[in-house]
């Protein structure tokens, strides 16, 4: 199962020394077309693996496992929270996603580039996850035969068959991008009071779940502080979860 990642390859990602420099239209257009075409149940059959929704499932409870000591934190809980439900979680993301691909040409003008760059790194860690899924999905059909549910057992051994160290390593790092992404744009001047405005236009003109994930992002990070040590323990913990799984440690998930 070394094949490359899906019938619809990831963007290319060019190097750039400054990323905020580059179009960012663009760079959202692509991620888009990549979303549309990893879902589309045509293009995409394994959408409807009976596999799916479970693998979701189960590793949205191994999530909530891993991030109980940031929700036990009553600082650190409304961002852990945001990361389980709009960034890393098994919530739908189709709807925000197409919301975005509708405003596209007006995003340029309303939101600052350092914004926009942020919501592409999101759509991005959405789709990479999916398609990490349906890679999953294969190896379980594969490896659990008339089997009905998952255990950390049967998903370590999928987890290896799948393989792609190198896009499990992207997919973490998407996860601190997008976190900085956000506390970053809540120092920004403006920024804040611009969500604001739009509020009620944004709900009026048919993307309120844009609006409302940009939102709920910003008051997640607003009672954060410096989100560096928050994002930085969610980086380090899950690439210890990353390691293990490679590794074949017998308890991969263990916490610390």
């Amino acid at each position: 199962m070394r094949r490359r990642l899906d019938t619809v390859a990831m963007p290319a990602r060019k190097p750039a020394r400054n990323p905020v420099r580059t179009d960012p239209i663009a760079r959202l257009t692509r991620r888009l077309a990549w979303h549309q075409g990893m879902y589309d149940p045509e293009r995409e059959p394994r959408n409807a693996s009976r596999w799916l929704k479970p693998l979701q499932s189960w590793q949205a409870q191994r999530l909530q496992r891993s991030f109980a000591g940031f929700l036990g934190d009553p600082v650190r809980r409304p961002a852990a929270q945001f990361f389980l439900t709009d960034l890393y979680g098994e919530h739908d993301f189709s709807q925000r996603d197409a919301d975005i691909a509708r405003v596209i040409p007006m995003m340029q003008k309303l939101l600052p580039a350092a914004l926009l760059k942020t919501v592409a790194d999101g759509i991005e860690l959405a789709v990479l996850t999916h398609a990490l899924d349906l890679r999953m999905v294969e190896a379980l059909q594969a490896l659990g035969g008339r089997r009905r549910s998952i255990d950390a057992d049967l998903y370590a051994r999928a987890y290896r068959a799948v393989g792609h160290r190198r896009l499990r390593a992207r997919q973490i790092s998407l996860i601190d991008e997008v976190g900085h992404g956000l506390w970053s744009a809540l120092r920004m001047h403006g920024v804040g009071a611009l969500l604001k405005i739009s509020r009620m236009p944004a709900r009026a003109m048919g993307f309120g779940e844009l609006q409302g994930f940009l939102e709920r992002g910003f008051d997640a990070f607003g009672g954060l502080g410096d989100a560096g040590p928050f994002l930085a323990d969610i980086r380090a913990n899950e690439t210890r979860v990353m390691q293990r799984l490679f590794a074949a440690d017998p308890d991969p998930f263990r916490q610390p």
